[in-house]
């Protein structure tokens, strides 16, 4: 095992790397921008070094000063979470010229897997079944009309090289394409810097099914089953479980199969997600390979016990897998709710500044992954998630049971966040049954009122508690002779505080 590790991020993910480190014995170093001067993450490091200015591109995305502090730290190997850097070519190719370990996979599979008309090619080749669309890059009209009808409408144009929705623009009739494929070219090549697309028949109403692999440099792979992601607004994920109401057995076993052969052909190692598109009738196709460590992480950790960060480790280090696909069991079911700083009242715009108060559910089966505290003040520069909270029980409905409770429990003020949406969505008919797809944001919930204002019951919370404190100054303060205890009526006073 690595003796100390650069973990090259911030926030929850940062703060998540660094508890792995922690328990396992390894020395950790980590970066900060001014931005983050007093992040969560700087606490959790025995090393923290200054990167940059707030914008991430002075700072979390500058590879050459990266590198330079791993070297300066005597960090043999560096851990990119997720975003930034993590499925940067260049950044894990420059790790390899300076013999730095790039915890994750090589260069060539980032470069292979992220350019998504490569990455088709190569599952097509080995029989993985894909949506149909053009088998490269479309740059003229006339090719890209087509591919189109030889398909059908809709049609989905996509960017080759990157994701997150962006570069993407469904078109329904013919008119509209030449508009919307300059619009996608453009929009791709300022988000990745490379304006190529391609084509791909839009599927009606699927759902999102990726599952989670992990593979040594031994030629060993596993997969650790199935997440569905189809909660979605604008192609981003916003709640994720598993197991997906919609597996069976046997689905599960193919669709399992066929990821652990995506991997395989593309000479993958440690942690990586395959994502697929599952359509009605439960016909499957290849959607992407994410080469990196995924958000939605512990909800595969809370359903197999296993520790998915400890394992990426550990295969960087050179072990091989100590799991083989028949130990790996499915236990429970597992939700998780990306907490964001943003207003859902709102359309969801950025919600930045001071947390003044914060307190998180807890109890039994409940999990947060957080990269903020009371008093942190929120910056505006970077992907608004602040926390992930996940919970586990024996059933989904006791799950969903549980994440309300604990969503109810949760209080953050002094921003806006995510909160009342998920509570939304928990009390939602078609969600409990299971009964959603990629579209259930903007078919089921629609603009919709939020029946519990979170904000105002919080404010309102927070004044009667404030109230309390003083009165309970007043209460201590009583005499035996007045005839009152004041132990009784603390006590009926928090009563009424609940």
């Amino acid at each position: 095992m690595f003796k100390k590790i650069l973990v090259a991020n911030r926030g929850e993910i940062a703060v998540r790397v660094l508890r792995a480190c922690r328990e396992l014995g390894v020395s950790s170093v980590t970066v900060y921008s001014d931005a983050d001067r007093n992040a969560l993450h700087t606490q959790y490091a025995d090393e923290v070094y200054y990167i940059g200015p707030a914008p991430a591109t002075e700072s979390y995305l500058k590879i050459e000063k990266i590198i330079d502090i791993a070297k300066k730290s005597k960090a043999e190997a560096i851990h990119p979470g997720y975003g930034f850097l993590a499925e940067n070519t260049e950044f894990a190719k420059a790790c390899e010229k300076s013999g730095i370990v790039f915890i994750g996979p090589t260069s060539k599979a980032i470069k292979l897997l992220g350019d998504k008309i490569a990455s088709k090619k190569t599952m097509i080749a080995a029989g993985i079944p894909v949506i149909p669309g053009s088998d490269g890059e479309i740059k003229e009209e006339k090719k890209a009309l087509k591919i189109a009808e030889q398909i059908g409408f809709p049609v989905l144009i996509k960017a080759a090289g990157g994701g997150g929705g962006k570069g993407m623009r469904v078109v329904r009739e013919k008119k509209e394409l030449a508009s919307s494929m300059k619009q996608a070219m453009n929009e791709a090549k300022s988000a990745f810097g490379n304006p190529t697309i391609f084509i791909e028949k839009f599927l009606e109403s699927p759902r999102h099914i990726e599952f989670q692999i992990i593979a040594d440099n031994h030629g060993n792979v596993v997969h650790l089953f199935e997440r569905e992601c189809s909660v979605q607004r604008r192609h981003q994920k916003l709640i994720e479980e598993s197991p997906s109401v919609i597996m069976t057995p046997e689905l599960r076993t193919r669709m399992g199969t066929a990821a652990v052969k995506a991997v395989k052909v593309s000479n993958y190692t440690n942690a990586g997600t395959v994502e697929f598109m599952v359509d009605k009738k439960k016909n499957f196709y290849f959607l992407e390979m994410n080469t990196r460590l995924q958000v939605e992480h512990p909800v595969t950790e809370m359903i197999t016990g296993i520790d998915i960060v400890k394992e990426q480790l550990k295969i960087a280090s050179g072990e091989k897998l100590s799991l083989k696909q028949s130990d790996i069991k499915m236990n429970g079911s597992a939700i998780e709710c990306r907490i964001s700083a943003e207003d859902p009242e709102n359309n969801f715009v950025p919600s930045t500044g001071k947390i003044i108060e914060i307190k998180e559910p807890g109890g039994p089966g409940v999990r947060i992954e957080s990269g903020v505290y009371e008093g942190f003040e929120v910056p505006i520069f970077y992907d608004p998630l602040i926390a992930k909270l996940l919970v586990w029980a024996p059933t989904r409905q006791e799950a969903i049971v549980r994440m309300k409770r604990a969503l109810n429990e949760y209080r953050i003020r002094g921003i806006k966040t995510s909160i009342p949406f998920h509570l939304l969505v928990m009390d939602n008919p078609k969600f409990v049954a299971g009964d959603y797809d990629t579209t259930f944001i903007d078919k089921v919930l629609g603009k919709v009122e939020y029946k519990k204002h979170y904000y105002e019951i919080a404010a309102i919370s927070s004044a009667i508690g404030k109230i309390l404190k003083e009165k309970r100054a007043t209460v201590s303060a009583a005499k035996k002779e007045a005839g009152i205890n004041p132990w009784k009526l603390s006590s009926r006073l928090k009563m009424m505080r609940k």
